[in-house]
């Protein structure tokens, strides 16, 4: 098979000895090239693959130092794009996911529909029944506020690590700046829209053993925030003010008018009224008032505007 036209498998390697090799048994023959990344792994998984698995498609790449989950897929996916494969596929070694389900993720790529594709733990409410309720609860919690911050209002899961992308968009974004721990899968959808690209999600259901989960809800909750307001706001500064003026980024400016207007002179003529004790007259409370009001319509035309902006064109339609 020609690299040019391979789908290549990228596979972050830490502490997964024990389930690496069942998991490059079930990778069909849809797929060209296996890349393990050994991320500076203690159990030594690298080797133990190069010892032990004949599959003449797997290349073990080692990370020196660990990098984390994100810094382990960024070393496959530049060496991917190095070999000239087309689409790259992101598994975790530990088998919760399932390899033969890889042509449906490539499936929508192929067919130049999508950019990105990723699983959605969600879709299906017996899917659901398998992930623990922690998870349940933590991954829900993440999917809102990703939507909010990465602008793609139509997926969900973002914290899944079952994943497709075309070289085509990979190649637009900036991969040194992608998150290397945790965040990254969130940050890559934040850096997929930057760049508009298409993502589409595939339904799929995971085998969970009793690994203790690397996604905990104090994690979540004080770790991530400080990122997504980070991700959020430069994303609309970069669609709604650098790259485009629009309706959207009118509706904005709208809103922070009216909010800064409301808030302020409702603010001062609270304190007056304290200092004089005389209470505000019906006029001066619907003065204050108003313009809260309408900052908040505004806020919810943005919100809509910023719901059917979702990019629909996939940038790998302009591949030759």
């Amino acid at each position: 098979m020609k690299t040019g036209n391979m789908v290549a498998v990228i596979i972050p390697s830490y502490k997964v000895k024990d389930s690496i090799l069942a998991v490059l048994s079930k990778i069909g023959p849809e797929v060209g090239k296996i890349y393990v990344v050994d991320d500076a792994c203690p159990q030594g998984t690298g080797n133990f693959v190069k010892e032990n698995c004949m599959d003449d498609r797997v290349e073990v790449l080692y990370n020196q130092r660990n990098l984390g989950v994100g810094g382990a897929v960024m070393t496959g996916y530049k060496k991917a794009l190095a070999d000239g494969c087309r689409i790259m596929v992101k598994i975790d070694g530990d088998g919760q996911m399932d390899p033969s389900l890889i042509p449906r993720f490539i499936d929508p790529i192929q067919k130049k529909e999508a950019d990105y594709v990723k699983g959605n733990r969600f879709y299906d409410l017996g899917y659901l029944r398998t992930m623990p309720g922690a998870r349940r609860f933590g991954n829900s919690m993440v999917s809102f506020v990703n939507k909010i911050s990465s602008g793609y209002w139509n997926v969900m899961d973002p914290a899944n690590g079952f994943t497709a992308i075309s070289s085509v968009a990979l190649r637009h974004l900036p991969l040194e700046k992608i998150d290397n721990r945790f965040f990254f899968e969130n940050d890559m959808l934040f850096r997929l829209n930057i760049i508009r690209a298409v993502v589409q999600d595939v339904p799929m259901y995971s085998e969970y053993g009793t690994e203790k989960s690397n996604l905990s809800i104090p994690g979540i909750m004080f770790q991530f925030p400080f990122k997504y307001m980070n991700r959020l706001i430069k994303r609309i500064f970069y669609n709604y003010f650098l790259r485009d003026f629009n309706i959207g980024s009118l509706e904005l400016v709208m809103t922070t008018i009216f909010f800064l207007f409301g808030f302020i002179f409702g603010g001062i003529k609270w304190i007056s009224s304290l200092e004089t004790l005389h209470p505000a007259t019906a006029g001066t409370v619907l003065l204050a008032g108003l313009p809260i009001i309408l900052g908040f319509q505004s806020l919810l035309a943005f919100l809509h505007y910023d719901l059917v902006n979702i990019p629909q064109k996939a940038i790998t339609a302009s591949e030759n």
